[in-house]
């Protein structure tokens, strides 16, 4: 048998190799005992998403949860992660799991671990599970599912429906769907979140873009990233509509396009929720966003004064600070947002929603919102590129870093550096950051300024530094 390694999240492998059926069992089984040592009756909710074997995968996962004695409601169809998240916290149970590999490539699966607050499992969790896989393997005998349904130990839960209907109650639909309706184009990108916006908004107001059953995805990652969704950014100019959005394999993550074709990133989607939210509906409470999230978020808690915050990269280290409930807006750059009235928890569809709902109730076009924001808090641009290089050069430049790194970038001289989480170099208009994967010999290379432009060409200066 394969090691098994966990990250933030779960547990992910390529399908038929690492991730088999006895693989899961195990990790299933580390689970099972992880739950059972909470308290007296664990109870649990499974979903799966529309990857290859998901169906056949959860049911095994909640067959072995229930062998050992805990409680399972087993959703009757392919779901979003937020509904298991929400499911788990509506229904007080004491954790969720979804087999998913969210945007990985089509050949993987995984198994995501959602904790009893209705959010992503926190670190202690994670190492709970990872500890009882680590012990030797006890007494355990596989029950047939058809017993365990019969005794009451395997319910089948209808999410699908109930996260629907949630969505429903939480944004004005009618309001989109209006005399005038927004029309909107989605890119399901085969995953989880197929049909569901149509359901919603009518046949007449929604272009749907992969939304059949094909869990081979076309070869392609399910990652609503721009150079992903050219398709979807041609749709909205072609068809003349209000927006475009796009969801990752499990529809926790968003990708959004206005009407112009143009790609806005979650940094322009963040800072026009908290307009809206604080503006428009009134609400209050902490900006929260990751290291290498925009500096328009602090510009704007100034003005709102709102506090902001910033974590080290990484949702899980959001979701604890929204569990209380002083969050307004939390978010991170690559498509995870979450807002105050809704979960602890990224959901695609409910913040492409509730964008839409800011453009009808605002009355102003998506790129109108986004150049309003810019006329206020001034322009900011951002770039990004993951560089592919060799370990060797990787740590040699970690290293540099480390001791000082360079004092002039792209003929703009280092005003000020920062190290939350890799390396920020502050300079006049913008900043430069570096952060290296743990896992690949990349480094990912940020920088924003007041133009794409020169973002851009401090991102260049940034691998040209890297490679010397």
């Amino acid at each position: 048998m394969s090691d098994i390694t966990f990250g933030t999240d779960g547990w992910r492998a390529v399908i038929a190799e690492g991730y088999t059926f006895a693989n899961l069992e195990r990790v299933a089984r580390a689970t099972g005992q992880w739950l059972q040592a909470q308290g007296d009756k664990p109870s649990v909710v499974v979903g799966y998403d529309t990857r290859f074997l998901g169906a056949e995968f959860a049911a095994h996962t909640a067959r072995v949860l229930a062998s050992m004695g805990v409680r399972v409601q087993l959703a009757d169809h392919f779901v979003t992660t937020p509904a298991v998240s929400w499911a788990v916290k509506e229904g007080g149970h004491t954790a969720g799991v979804v087999i998913t590999a969210s945007h990985n490539p089509p050949s993987y699966n995984g198994f995501k671990l959602k904790a009893h607050y209705g959010g992503p499992a926190e670190p202690s969790m994670i190492a709970g599970v990872e500890a009882e896989l680590a012990k030797p393997s006890r007494t355990f005998r596989l029950r047939p599912l058809e017993d365990l349904e019969r005794e009451g130990l395997v319910e089948s839960l209808a999410l699908r429906k109930a996260y629907v209907e949630l969505l429903r109650k939480r944004i004005d639909v009618e309001s989109i769907r209006g005399t005038a309706g927004l029309r909107v184009a989605y890119d399901a990108m085969y995953g989880a979140g197929q049909g569901i916006l149509t359901e919603l908004l009518g046949k007449a107001n929604v272009v749907e873009l992969h939304h059949e059953h094909n869990p081979g995805m076309n070869g392609r990652s399910p990652e609503p990233i721009e150079r992903n969704l050219e398709e979807l950014g041609r749709t909205v100019v072609e068809r003349n509509l209000g927006a475009g959005l796009a969801t990752d394999g499990d529809a926790d993550r968003i990708g959004l396009y206005d009407e112009q074709g143009t790609f806005v990133d979650s940094h322009k989607i963040l800072a026009l929720l908290v307009k809206y939210l604080h503006k428009e509906r009134r609400l209050r409470g902490s900006i929260v966003k990751t290291f290498s999230t925009t500096d328009m978020l602090d510009r704007m808690g100034k003005v709102y004064d709102l506090p902001v915050e910033t974590t080290p990269i990484g949702f899980k280290y959001i979701a604890p600070k929204m569990v209380g409930g002083g969050v307004l807006v939390g978010g991170e750059e690559s498509g995870g947002i979450a807002v105050r009235g809704h979960l602890p928890e990224r959901d695609g569809l409910y913040i492409g929603l509730l964008v839409a709902e800011m453009i009808v109730k605002r009355e102003r076009t998506l790129s109108g919102l986004v150049r309003e924001l810019q006329d206020e808090f001034g322009p900011l641009h951002q770039s990004r590129t993951d560089l592919h290089t060799t370990e060797e050069k990787k740590q040699a430049f970690l290293a540099h870093l480390q001791s000082g790194g360079p004092t002039e970038i792209e003929g703009r001289p280092v005003e000020k550096v920062e190290d939350l989480d890799g390396y920020k170099f502050r300079v006049d208009g913008g900043w430069v950051m570096f952060r290296a994967s743990g896992t690949e010999p990349v480094l990912r290379i940020y920088a924003e300024a007041k133009t794409r432009a020169e973002a851009e060409a401090l991102v260049r200066d940034g691998v040209a530094l890297v490679e010397g």
